[in-house]
């Protein structure tokens, strides 16, 4: 709850209005106003079609559940920027189009195709490296004292960037992937959410490990955890995972066999695209990939039941819920906000925080959150297996960005021969040159 003596109210703005992922974000802010009270609620999209169908049903929303709060959607940058205490930026740079050419050009070849691994989440952090620092440069220019909370992926590399263009700036890289994993990781043990665990985890984005896990009371989970996950992944079935998709359902399972390469940790899901990208393309349809399956179910879903609100004139009946993605991110607004130090995740520059690592790394490792934002905490030395996976991918990170930031095509032909999914550098040179093609419009020109 607020302290009482506490009277502030927050200004939020979402960039990227036109997401899936906003009306979850939104439902989550007005479940958790009596702990971060908003006074204004704005959205900002560069695709004003698109974000008017998510406005039109949250604009009903609020003014049936939290009249007070002022609300408003818009394309341009000043009006959307001027007046914000905290930023949440989701953006998509290249929509569903490109993440599609993502994933199927690397499948073409053969490769893993997947919008934050491998060439396809090279390409798309090309895309997304300046759409994030346009966005950081329009919250210093409008609301200099305001904090970003970035999840726009591939977050690696746009962590990698910001840190390196912006340093200074108040952008906190995250995502929500552990987060998610957390839960499931509650729900096995029998506990409420992962704010009844306490963890140590170390690596980089959709690339790390968890070396311990205990409850509140000091018990430690690791066992228990280790023995269901080396049999059932982090699938948990029945009600809890009602309504995954197949993809979902096959990731989680596969973690088992991530699992098995080091029982002395605990996964992150995505390590299976690095650890079996034989398996994953052989299990990939390159003319239907996750994209589609996005279409087909999540942005139906969503923008039907925007569309039904509207069309309704009511949001009584709405099934729009909250999810692990928007509940992070207003746990974390929450505990910068009030100075709260909770304990939780994000995309920084190591700076000692694994202790054999690169200084100069982007790693994801448990941070305390407060008023001046992330304060690391120390997780030790990685050991020889991570270690070598981390440098590895780590540099192929920084190959990404030196590749932007110099107009190098050698740099990102590098970065794709480097990568752990691509067989040789033939193949490499193969996907990048049709990638070229495919992000003309995005892409700075390579020399």
């Amino acid at each position: 709850m607020v302290n009482a003596k506490d009277d502030r109210k927050f200004s939020v703005l979402i960039a990227g209005g036109g997401s899936t992922y906003t009306p979850g974000i939104v439902l989550t802010l007005l479940n958790g106003l009596d702990k971060f009270p908003l006074r204004k609620l704005k959205f900002y999209d560069n695709d004003g079609e698109r974000q008017k169908k998510i406005a039109d049903a949250t604009a009903i929303l609020i003014k049936e559940r939290a009249p007070e709060i002022e609300f408003e959607a818009t394309t341009d940058p000043k009006e959307a920027f001027t007046d914000v205490d905290f930023v949440m930026a989701q953006i998509r740079v290249g929509k569903y189009a490109m993440r599609s050419l993502d994933e199927k050009i690397p499948l073409k070849h053969g490769v893993v195709g997947q919008e934050t691994t491998g060439p396809g989440g090279i390409a798309y952090g090309l895309r997304s490296i300046p759409g994030v620092i346009e966005l950081v440069d329009y919250m210093e220019k409008y609301s200099p004292n305001a904090w970003m909370l970035n999840y726009s992926n591939p977050a690696a590399i746009v962590a990698e960037a910001t840190h390196r263009l912006r340093p200074n700036s108040k952008i906190i890289n995250i995502c929500d992937m552990p987060i998610d994993i957390m839960d499931r990781m509650a729900a096995i043990v029998g506990l409420k959410d992962r704010n009844d665990l306490v963890f140590r985890y170390y690596g980089l984005n959709h690339f790390g490990w968890w070396t311990e896990i205990t409850d509140k009371q000091g018990n430690d989970l690791m066992p228990q955890l280790k023995e269901y996950v080396s049999k059932n992944g982090y699938w948990v079935g029945g009600d809890y995972d009602k309504g995954t998709e197949a993809s979902w359902e096959s990731t989680f399972k596969k973690a088992a066999d991530v699992y098995k390469l080091d029982p002395t940790t605990l996964p992150n899901t995505y390590l299976k695209y690095y650890m079996y990208p034989s398996w994953v393309v052989k299990h990939s349809d390159p003319n239907y990939t996750r994209t589609d399956e996005v279409e087909a179910h999540r942005q139906k879903l969503v923008f039907g039941e925007c569309k039904r609100i509207v069309d309704n004139g009511t949001a009584k009946d709405t099934d729009f819920k909250p999810d692990e993605h928007s509940t992070y991110i207003v746990d974390l607004c929450t505990a910068i906000a009030y100075n709260t130090h909770q304990r939780m995740l994000a995309i920084i520059p190591n700076e000692g925080a694994i202790s054999n690592i690169d200084p100069t790394a982007t790693v994801e490792v448990p941070c305390l959150f407060g008023s001046n934002g992330p304060e690391r905490l120390s997780m030790g030395k990685a050991a020889t297996y991570q270690k070598g996976m981390i440098t590895e991918q780590n540099s192929v990170e920084k190959l990404a960005v030196d590749a932007w930031v110099e107009h190098s095509y050698t740099k990102l032909w590098q970065a794709f021969s480097l990568c752990k999914i691509v067989p040789d550098a033939g193949i490499a040179k193969d996907i990048l040159d049709e990638m070229i093609v495919a992000n003309k419009d995005f892409w700075p020109e390579l020399k």
